[in-house]
């Protein structure tokens, strides 16, 4: 029934990887604890676990077109579904993901930030998780290591016999680093601004991941520029903007002005505004139809005195035919 072997385990014949196991387990524990996590921004847990049917198909989706998209391997179309061959990229993973929860906003009308706020700890939880993956797909290691005195786990681990520097381990350590600051920050009373922490694990996250990309080996590149690290630096400029535009809305008392841009407001405020433009029409047509009344009522009102005024004369004609009989 089991077996164990280097990259993959059997299970009832079937073959499943190290890799692809720990990363559904990491899905696992991150919609668990954006469940347990839900109450801190007003959400509920059924919520979380719609909003999980959004993001992990389109996250999956979004982590292998950006593996496709940026790798030296030309890809044929059938090659493009085997996700099981391997070829997955985290930041395509959280792209596609926050278009999941674009989604999710807009249909169900929740605030994106709230939803953003709960599901960051999630997200880099399960990021952590994935990293260890990387250990059993031999994938996401650092540049190649020449020292012999550098040669030991964790600093560096061997891939096909040649030491490289262990970068899956240092970002699996800083994001849970990163985990327990979002959490203990999301629980804490004081902390309640929408986006704050959306926007702190956009800055640690990048953070991290700008610096230990720079020690990659294995990078996906756009030229001669490392795909993943330029998005890291977006990251951490987005984090900041959003963060600081948060603090000084909020300073100012114009946090509405912030909640608006949000798509459950947004949706609401579209809403209204069909609403309105409804009323509006629907008005239109009953004047309309009120001045069609007014002439169809003023134009019976000629009829009739046309009709009068005909009959006054035909009496006055009979009149006069009589008198000179």
């Amino acid at each position: 029934m089991f077996g164990f072997y280097d990259s993959y385990f059997l299970f009832f014949g079937l073959h499943i990887t190290y890799y692809g196991f720990i990363i559904a387990l990491a899905m696992a524990l991150a919609v668990f604890v954006a469940c347990k996590n839900a109450k801190f921004r007003g959400l509920k847990t059924d919520d979380l676990i719609i909003c999980a049917c959004y993001v992990l198909p389109l996250a999956i989706i979004g982590a292998r077109i950006y593996y496709v998209i940026f790798s030296d391997h030309n890809y044929t179309f059938g090659e493009i579904f085997r996700i099981w061959d391997g070829g997955m990229a985290i930041l395509g993973g959280v792209i596609g993901g926050a278009i999941g929860v674009m989604l999710y906003c807009l249909i169900h009308k929740k605030n994106f930030l709230d939803v953003g706020d709960i599901a960051a700890p999630s997200l880099i939880l399960g990021q952590a998780i994935g990293r260890i993956g990387c250990y059993f797909a031999a994938c996401c290691y650092g540049v190649e290591v020449t020292d012999p005195s550098l040669m030991w786990f964790p600093l560096s681990t061997q891939i096909d016999g040649v030491w490289h520097l262990s970068t899956f381990f240092y970002e699996c350590i800083w994001n849970l680093l990163g985990f327990v600051v979002l959490m203990l920050l999301l629980r804490k009373s004081g902390v309640k601004q929408r986006g704050t922490i959306m926007s702190l694990y956009l800055i640690i996250y990048g953070a991290g991941r700008a610096w230990i990309e720079a020690l990659r080996g294995d990078s996906l590149y756009i030229g001669s520029i490392k795909v993943s690290q330029f998005l890291s630096i977006i990251m951490i400029i987005i984090g900041i903007a959003v963060l600081v535009s948060v603090y000084l809305l909020t300073k100012k008392g114009k946090i509405k002005s912030l909640k608006q841009m949000m798509f459950a407001e947004f949706v609401a405020s579209q809403d209204v505004l069909a609403k309105e433009n409804k009323e509006k029409k629907k008005k239109e047509r009953e004047e309309k139809k009120k001045l069609r009344e007014e002439k169809k009522k003023s134009k019976a009102k000629d009829i009739s005195q046309t009709e009068n005024t005909t009959k006054i004369d035909n009496k006055e004609d009979n009149s006069l035919n009589s008198d000179k009989k």
